[in-house]
């Protein structure tokens, strides 16, 4: 056998770095575009008519899609064409759903006849709600394709190097774009009077990162070109190597996979859907601060996630600990809710809703840190692809329910709030609600995470998954 003397373009650091920025960013651009409206909740009502169990509605269409199939069949796609193809499509397809919901969510749309059409049919909604709600979805399905094929890449890219580093720096840049967008958002908007500012200018951004990608791809073609030419990889896969549809049945009868898709469902259920009606929380437990007070104090928890999620990930990379981490994650999670739900509202303390926000932050690093990087060593790696596809997939049904359950029952528990009721009757723009219910639901999927979390740690004790064992040998 010829002995190897080039070395391949994922030994060069510089190299794999820079193919990890590129992807890096177009994440970064999609998680500012998933929050934008977030901080939002108050104008988007007052402008916009938008009720809190409207707000919950457009919040879960995000996911409907992927809820009804779509994630299993971006799983599908990206096992069979690939990081380069599924990227470029799902990047496209945030940026249609962006312009999309930019339409209508935007001033001139409001009136049209095609609006008031779409208020009167199906369901009591109105027309921007629903407009908005379709570019949503639209986004959605993009959004997610992208986050499992940006695994998958991340996986090819360092496999026997840095991996749980490299997401976990991946899932920090992702999230510093939360928090520039709960600062950013509120800025565009009081700037310019208007809900659609800001939602157009993440569209743009969302442009950037197809651009972005696109400049990947052809790194990411030299790369399978060395691996090739090197005899790492057939050009032409195997029977035996080839994805098939059939291969979905391994990974549905895998209980290592059921138990991490319940954790992930679970735990990032008191999450995703918390963050859009963070800031508004922090505005009625704190006695009416303005919205863009309570943006700037909730867009520290992100930067709680961003900043301990690279040590994180180096730590499982040299240390391992995975499931020990997944379990301090999910008992921080039941803390700051119920912190939230009562503490918070008693004492109206500024600095324990910062805090407490940088502790959950603290919390969202420590799960994603050491759940992402322990699915390639349950899943074989040909329909690895599929297979976060499918725990993306059972995730999105609670991240398409949960937001209209908590919206639904915001509303419901404030039907006869006499608070709530005044300042409805004054056309006030602040509402007050009482969060309370919503915030013992978020503790409620913490508990049944820490649960399955302990489960897990026991079936990697008697398996041998090697979850608590690091990744570089």
């Amino acid at each position: 056998m010829a002995e190897k003397v080039q070395k391949l373009l994922n030994d060069y650091p510089a190299a794999r770095w820079a193919a990890l920025i590129l992807i890096a960013l177009m994440m970064f651009f999609g998680y500012m575009f998933v929050d934008v409206m977030s901080p939002l909740q108050s104008l988007v009502e007052q402008q916009r008519g938008w009720t809190p169990d409207v707000f919950g509605t457009y919040a879960s269409s995000e996911y409907i899609l992927n809820v009804f199939g779509f994630l299993i069949i971006a799983g599908v796609i990206l096992d069979k064409m690939g990081v380069r193809f599924t990227g470029v499509l799902s990047a496209s397809m945030m940026f249609v759903g962006a312009t999309i919901k930019f339409i209508g969510i935007s001033e001139w749309f409001q009136g049209t006849a095609v609006c008031e059409w779409l208020g009167s049919w199906w369901t009591a909604l109105p027309g921007s709600a629903k407009m908005a709600s379709l570019g949503f979805m639209i986004f959605g399905c993009g959004c997610e394709m992208a986050g499992t094929t940006v695994s998958k890449a991340i996986a090819k890219w360092f496999k026997g190097k840095e991996m749980a580093l490299a997401m976990g720096i991946e899932m920090a840049i992702a999230r510093v774009g939360v928090f520039a967008i709960f600062s950013i958002s509120p800025l565009i908007a009081n700037k310019l009077g208007s809900v659609q500012a800001p939602v157009g200018f993440c569209t743009v951004l969302l442009l950037i990162g197809l651009i972005n990608f696109i400049v990947f791809t052809f790194m990411d073609k030299k790369f399978d070109g060395q691996l090739v030419e090197a005899g790492l990889k057939s050009e032409e896969p195997s029977a035996e190597d080839e994805f098939h549809i059939k291969d979905l049945g391994k990974i549905f009868s895998s209980l290592n996979f059921w138990v991490v898709a319940l954790l992930c469902v679970l735990y990032y259920s008191a999450i995703f859907p918390f963050q859009r009606y963070g800031a508004n929380m922090l505005q009625c437990n704190l006695d009416g601060i303005p919205a863009a007070t309570a943006a700037n104090i909730f867009r520290w928890f992100p930067i709680g996630a961003a900043a301990i999620t690279p040590f994180l990930g180096s730590y499982l990379d040299h240390k391992g600990k995975g499931a020990t981490m997944l379990i301090w994650g999910a008992l921080l999670l039941i803390v700051c809710h119920l912190v939230f739900a009562f503490a918070l509202p008693a004492t109206g303390s500024r600095l324990l809703a910062y805090v407490t926000i940088v502790v959950l932050g603290i919390s969202f690093s420590l799960v994603p840190a050491a759940l992402w990087p322990s699915v390639p060593k349950i899943i074989d790696e040909k329909i690895l692809g599929s297979a976060y596809c499918l725990i993306f997939w059972v995730q999105n049904i609670g991240l398409c329910l949960v937001p209209s359950l908590i919206g639904s029952v915001l509303a419901s528990t404030n039907a006869n709030n006499p608070a709530v009721i005044e300042a409805k009757a004054a056309g006030a723009e602040f509402i007050p609600y009482n969060y309370t219910i919503p915030l013992i639901i978020f503790a409620g999927f913490g508990v049944l995470a820490f649960i399955i979390a302990l489960y897990l740690k026991a079936l990697d004790k008697k398996r041998g998954l090697g979850l608590e064992e690091p990744n570089i040998k």
